[in-house]
């Protein structure tokens, strides 16, 4: 028997593999069973070539559970090794200095994994002692048993071994007995080693004899050796595309479109991924695309790998060109995984550029689906943009797509303001907003829907991008307003019958917003009131919400109603005002003159003073004069809106304003429909 320490030049390596190396216990078992797939395969590698004449026989790796014995056994029937090989793939661990290496990389010890052959010594992380046995292919050789309990020394012997290939057995340890579990391991194999190029056995297929489940002495295969990234497209129909899709995700609905990558320069990439199709807007997944390499999983985190909008992808991607044990902090900075990123940026654009020209009906119909990957990766790639800008397409109100350039030659002539600019007007809720809608196309308008997730951001990117134009919402203004032309009609209102009729309908305006009111000459044919909101107050809240920087979205909801001047209504109801308060409004008017005279002389009199040369008295005058002027307005200011308050006409018209912008519900919307039964008797 041979006893010796393992190379390394500090006894320290264990613990370091134990605790640093690998963020995650579970690889533990890709790694032996990678490596037993190695071996398989190049076994196979030397049959071909001639240089072993036997027969390979069963090429199965097995996976098998003891939990008597508290093992993990992974057997081969690969090439084996000799003594010689033992020691020098494992004994001798490719570090100058453990001690060095540590202190280099304590910081970001995931870095470096797989740089230095450590796949083996993970398994040192579940385990208290691990033991190999192998035989060599190679025509004499022996049998070799070798052991280790986790510290530097190490035993190896020759023993007895029917075939060749390697046998790895985990004795597990106490704080990692879960993975004992059949359960447990069935799940890690599944996750890891699920496609892996060389069948993979654990456990045996049953079967149901005499009332129960039985063993049938075949096993039971967990992996597809040959799953469909790795055959050629032309040999994969639309069926086997689906098929694997839903063997990779058994729940989902049937995926809008697939893309197929298949690269052998300037790196090796293959892989497929799939659109899938989400109910609604909210039922965003990311990190559905598997990494591989070589068929070996490596992650379904992939954010910083691909870039972020294909997160929203699903499917497979498999190149070795990636590195199979490091972090994904060293994924992001690896320059092929940079390359792999952007091609794969290109594949789908031009895939789905392809499917724009060869079938635009099918690309229309799932469009709404589509929109939300398109538009996600023009906001977050200006690559992918300048290649999707030719079949990103706008949908309007009829339900019609263009792509940008049609729209703009659609609406070019009848929606460029007096200012030369093109005024993109969308809605985001077709029901809440068909007053609005209905108003423009009367006007001979066009009306976009823009009601996706991501519209509220794309909306300002495009204006970023689209030289002299700008996007309305519908409802963001009086419709003679949306896109301001030359003519404009003139309001015929004096200021005190504005601010008469402010406050009258400023106070039957819902309490928990804000409501500033404007005046507009509409025509007397037009609504008497119409509610709008401020297209830049109401973007800013929208982002601001969608980012968690809410402070806009902490403000109360601001809205402007528009009282249309010319409307016989809102003339009826100035007449009433003025006829119930005529006398005391002049009143209030008319004691509120020699005062304003009087203020205006003192601050004629205190114009070019500094403050210490005025007068005392003075001041002490205009504030008793201010105070009495501000008593009179609020006099005046109670009584119209008091007015207001006992008007029911003008609290139909404001009413009618909320009702018509979905804004009157609960018991204000039934005082309504019984105001409204009052009137009409």
């Amino acid at each position: 028997m041979q006893k010796g320490k393992i190379g390394v030049t500090s006894e320290n390596i264990f613990p370091i593999i134990k605790k640093f190396l690998y963020s995650d216990h579970e690889i533990f078992l890709r790694e032996i069973v990678s490596n037993a797939v190695d071996a398989t395969q190049k076994m196979a590698a030397v049959a071909a070539s001639g240089e072993y004449k036997g027969e390979l026989g069963d090429t199965t790796v097995r996976v098998k559970l003891d939990k008597g014995k508290k093992t993990i056994t992974v057997s081969d029937h690969g090439i084996g090794m000799t003594s010689e090989e033992i020691e020098k793939y494992i004994n001798q661990i490719a570090f100058s200095s453990a001690g060095d290496f540590l202190e280099k990389y304590k910081d970001n010890i995931d870095a470096i994994i797989g740089h230095f052959g450590l796949g083996f010594y993970s398994s040192f992380m579940v385990s208290e002692k691990v033991e190999i046995v192998t035989k060599s292919y190679k025509e004499g050789a022996k049998a070799v048993k070798w052991s280790c309990d986790g510290s530097p020394e190490f035993t190896m012997d020759e023993t007895e071994k029917e075939d060749f290939g390697t046998d790895i057995i985990l004795y597990i340890d106490e704080e990692n007995k879960d993975f004992l579990e059949e359960s447990k391991i069935t799940q890690l194999l599944n996750k890891y080693c699920k496609f892996l190029p060389v069948p993979i056995g654990f456990g045996k297929e049953q079967e149901w004899k005499e009332d129960k489940m039985v063993d049938t002495g075949k096993d039971k295969i967990i992996n597809n050796t040959k799953p469909a990234w790795t055959r050629k497209p032309v040999d994969l129909k639309d069926e086997d595309y689906r098929d694997f899709y839903h063997e990779l995700y058994p729940v989902y609905e049937e995926p809008l479109f697939y893309i197929h990558l298949n690269v052998d320069y300037p790196f090796n990439l293959t892989g497929i991924l799939y659109f899938p199709k989400i109910k609604n807007n909210i039922e965003i997944q990311k990190n559905k695309i598997q990494l591989y390499c070589n068929q070996v999983f490596v992650t379904d985190s992939v954010e910083g790998i691909v870039p972020e909008f294909l997160t929203l992808l699903h499917g497979v991607i498999d190149s070795p060109d990636i590195p199979l044990n490091v972090s994904r902090s060293y994924l992001q900075s690896d320059s092929n995984v940079k390359k792999i990123s952007s091609h794969i940026t290109k594949k789908v654009a031009d895939r789905l550029f392809d499917i724009f020209k060869e079938n635009r009906k099918e690309f229309e119909e799932k469009w709404d689906s589509l929109k939300l990957f398109i538009e996600y990766g023009m906001l977050t790639d200006e690559k992918f943009y300048d290649r999707a800008k030719g079949f990103v397409l706008l949908k309007n109100t009829e339900g019609k797509y263009f792509t940008l350039e049609e729209y703009e030659t659609l609406i070019k002539e009848n929606q460029t303001d007096k200012n030369k600019s093109l005024v993109y007007l969308y809605t985001t809720n077709r029901e809440a907003q068909f007053t609005y809608i209905e108003a423009a196309k009367n006007k001979g308008y066009d009306v976009l829907v823009m009601d996706g997730q991501f519209d509220v951001h794309w909306v300002n990117h495009l204006e970023q991008k689209f030289e002299h134009s700008r996007f309305v919402r519908v409802d963001a203004d009086v419709i003679n307003k949306l896109i301001p032309k030359d003519e404009e009609a003139v309001v015929e209102l004096t200021s005190d019958e504005r601010n008469e009729l402010i406050h009258v309908f400023k106070a039957v305006t819902p309490t928990e917003s804000h409501f500033l009111v404007e005046f507009e000459n509409l025509g007397e044919d037009s609504k008497p009131m119409v509610i709008t909101q401020s297209e830049f107050m109401r973007r800013m809240k929208d982002m601001g919400g969608m980012s968690g920087m809410n402070f806009y979205g902490e403000l109360p909801d601001s809205y402007n109603l528009v009282v249309n001047t010319s409307h016989p209504l809102v003339k009826k109801v100035l007449a009433q005002e003025q006829k119930k308060l005529g006398n005391d409004i002049k009143s209030i008017r008319e004691a509120k003159l020699p005062l304003n005279d009087e203020k205006t002389l003192l601050e004629k009199e205190k114009s070019g003073k500094k403050d210490d040369e005025v007068p005392q008295a003075t001041k002490d005058k205009l504030e008793e004069l201010n105070k009495q002027l501000t008593d009179l307005s609020n006099q005046e200011n109670q009584k119209l809106e008091a007015f207001g308050k006992e008007s029911k006409l003008a609290k139909q018209l404001v009413d009618l304003a909320l009702l018509a912008n979905n804004m009157l519900k609960g018991e204000d919307l039934n005082r309504f429909v019984t105001r409204s039964i009052e009137l009409i008797k």
